[in-house]
C-alpha cells in the first residue's frame, strides 16, 4: 500500500489564469476595504492575548500575506482571531512570551504535518456540538476577559483560568472608573447601532482612493469598529478624560519592520508546551478550515483542506520568528473580503500589505485609541461569535448531542481549552 503526499499546488497559481486589470481592481478595493476591518481587530486581539498591540498587528500582516499567496482557498483572510485568546493568554501567563514564540512555531510544523498526511479532510467529520460548544465557551471567556478594561479596573496582572478572573473582578470592582465605563459603554452602543442602524458614514465613499489607484478602486463602506475607535480617541484626546489608551499601557505602536528573533528552544519548556501547541494546532485547524467551507458556500468555489493547512503551517512557522501570535482562516474579514467583490488571493495579499503601510506611516494615531473602546469591540465580536440559539433549541435534539455540547462548553469555560480538546 502506498502513501501519496498532497500535490503542493497553491490556489494562486489558478486564480492568475486569465487575470485581467476588472479583476485586479475588485481585489485591490476587497483588500483594501479588509485590511481596514482587520486594524482594531488585530490590536484587540492581541492586547486580550496578554501581548503588545503590535503582535497582533505583525501577525496580520505576515500570516495574512501567507495564507493568502500559499492557501488552498481563493478568497481566505488569515490573521489573528478570537478562538486563540484564551489559550494564547494562559501560554503568556505560564510560560512567558518568549515560550508562546515557540508555541506557535510547533504549532506551525503540526498543521503542517496535518496538511502533509492529508488529515484536512477529517476536520469534517467534527461533531457540530463540539465545534458548538468550543465556539459559545470561548465567546465567554473573550467577554469575561474583557470586564477588566470595559470597567477600566485597577488590575496589575489578571489570572489566566476561570475562577481566578471572576473572583479577581469581584475583589477590585470598588476600583472601576467611571470615564472608562461611559467611554466603553457608548463605544458598545455606537457598535451595535452601526451594525443595525448603519449611518451616513456606512455609504460613504472615499473620494482619495480613485485617483491614488489607476483602477478607480473605492472603499463602498467604513467598519464600524473604525468609526468608533476614531470617535472614542478623539473624544478622550479632547476632553482629556482619564482613560487608559494605548499608548499610556504600551508606549504605543514602534512604525517599523518587525524584527526577526530566533527563539531559545528549551527542551524543558517545549515539554509543558507539546499539549498547548496542539491544542492551537487543532483549533487552527478547525477554524481555518470551517471558514473555507463559509466561503465556498458564497462563492460556489471548493477549497484544498490540506493545501490550507500546509499554508496556515507555514504562516504560524514564519509569523514565531517575528514575535507574532498564532494565526488562523478568520470567518468575519473573510466574508467582508467576498462582499467587497474579491475573487483571487491578491486580494489577502493586499489587505496585508495595507496594513504593512498603515503601520509604517500611521502607527503614531494608534497610541491615542482608549482601551475601554477595544474591549467593546472585542465584547461586540464575542457576541457574534457564539451560537447561542443553540442553547434554547438544545430540547429539539437528541441527548447525546446535549451532553456533547453542554460538556465541551462547560469544559472550556470552566477549565481550560486544552481540557475540553
Amino acid at each position: 500500500m502506498s502513501f501519496a503526499l498532497p500535490r503542493f499546488r497553491p490556489r494562486l497559481f489558478d486564480a492568475l489564469k486569465g487575470y485581467n486589470r476588472a479583476r485586479l481592481s475588485k481585489d485591490v478595493g476587497a483588500g483594501l476595504t479588509v485590511g481596514v476591518v482587520a486594524l482594531p481587530l488585530a490590536m484587540a486581539f492581541a492586547i486580550a492575548s496578554g501581548l503588545k498591540p503590535e503582535a497582533g498587528l505583525f501577525t496580520a500582516i505576515i500570516a495574512g500575506f501567507i495564507v493568502a499567496a500559499l492557501g488552498g482557498s481563493r478568497v481566505q483572510i488569515g490573521g489573528p482571531a478570537g478562538a486563540f485568546i484564551v489559550i494564547v493568554y494562559g501560554i503568556v501567563e505560564r510560560y512567558g512570551v518568549g515560550n508562546l514564540i515557540i508555541a506557535t512555531a510547533m504549532s506551525g510544523v503540526f498543521l503542517f504535518l496535518m496538511g502533509l498526511l492529508r488529515l484536512g479532510t477529517l476536520v469534517r467529520f467534527i461533531p457540530v456540538a463540539v465545534i458548538i460548544g468550543f465556539t459559545n465557551g470561548i465567546a465567554v471567556l473573550v467577554a469575561l476577559s474583557q470586564i477588566k478594561d470595559f470597567l477600566g479596573l485597577r488590575i496589575a496582572k489578571m489570572p489566566g483560568d476561570f475562577f481566578g478572573i471572576v473572583s479577581t473582578l469581584w475583589t477590585h470592582l470598588d476600583t472601576f472608573n467611571g470615564w472608562a465605563l461611559a467611554v466603553a459603554a457608548a463605544s458598545l452602543a455606537v457598535i451595535v447601532l452601526w451594525q443595525h442602524g448603519g449611518g451616513w458614514l456606512k455609504t460613504a465613499r472615499v473620494p482619495v482612493i480613485g485617483p491614488i489607484l489607476p483602477f478607480g478602486s473605492k472603499l463602498s463602506s467604513v467598519p464600524g469598529s473604525i468609526v468608533v475607535l476614531a470617535l472614542a480617541a478623539a473624544t478622550v484626546a479632547l476632553l482629556g478624560l482619564p482613560v487608559q489608551t494605548i499608548g499610556t499601557r504600551f508606549g504605543g505602536i514602534p512604525a517599523e519592520l518587525p524584527k526577526f528573533i530566533v527563539p531559545e528552544l528549551n527542551w524543558q519548556s517545549a515539554r509543558f508546551l507539546l499539549i498547548p501547541s496542539l491544542t492551537l494546532a487543532i483549533l487552527g485547524a478547525i477554524e481555518s478550515l470551517l471558514c473555507a467551507r463559509v466561503a465556498d458556500s458564497m462563492t460556489g468555489d471548493r477549497h484544498d483542506p490540506n493545501q490550507e493547512l500546509i499554508a496556515q503551517g507555514i504562516a504560524n512557522l514564519v509569523t514565531s520568528f517575528f514575535g507574532g501570535m498564532p494565526a488562523t482562516g478568520t470567518i468575519a474579514r473573510t466574508v467582508t473580503n467576498i462582499k467587497s467583490g474579491a475573487s483571487t488571493p491578491v486580494a489577502g495579499m493586499v489587505h496585508a500589505v495595507s496594513l504593512l503601510l498603515i503601520v509604517l506611516i500611521a502607527a503614531p494615531l494608534a497610541a491615542s485609541v482608549p482601551l475601554p473602546t477595544l474591549a467593546a469591540v472585542l465584547i461586540f465580536v464575542a457576541w457574534n461569535m457564539g451560537e447561542w440559539r443553540e442553547f434554547a433549541r438544545l430540547r429539539n435534539h437528541t441527548l447525546a448531542y446535549r451532553v456533547t455540547l453542554m460538556a465541551v462548553f462547560l469544559l472550556t469555560v470552566v477549565f481550560d481549552l486544552t481540557v475540553a480538546v
